[in-house]
């Protein structure tokens, strides 16, 4: 198995093709060479999955390993960032990978 980062954002393009969530876990992984894919978890809707070419995830404009916070300007005025604090610990560091 290849090993990937263990938490992953959509960009912002990518995140309105994701149900709106920009925020991802791994799962597993499936198939071989350019059939493999990769099944990904909305972190706020563990029920929302998605199966992402392996080529995907590894075009930067669509993808960023670990989470990342949206640029300031993107924010709501409203929501507050507090992303570390609701982090598992092995999901912090956005170097984290896991064996699939």
């Amino acid at each position: 198995m290849i090993k990937l980062p263990a938490a992953w954002t959509a960009q912002p393009e990518r995140a309105q093709r994701s149900g709106g969530y920009r925020h991802f876990a791994v799962l597993g992984q499936r198939g071989r060479g350019r059939e493999r894919t990769v099944e990904l978890q909305a972190v706020l809707d563990p029920g929302y999955r998605l199966l992402v070419p392996l080529g995907e995830l590894r075009d930067r404009d669509a993808w960023q390993p670990g989470w990342q916070q949206l640029p300031q300007e993107q924010r709501p005025a409203d929501v507050p960032v507090q992303a570390e604090s609701i982090l598992p610990k092995s999901l912090k560091s956005s170097h984290s990978t896991m064996d699939l």
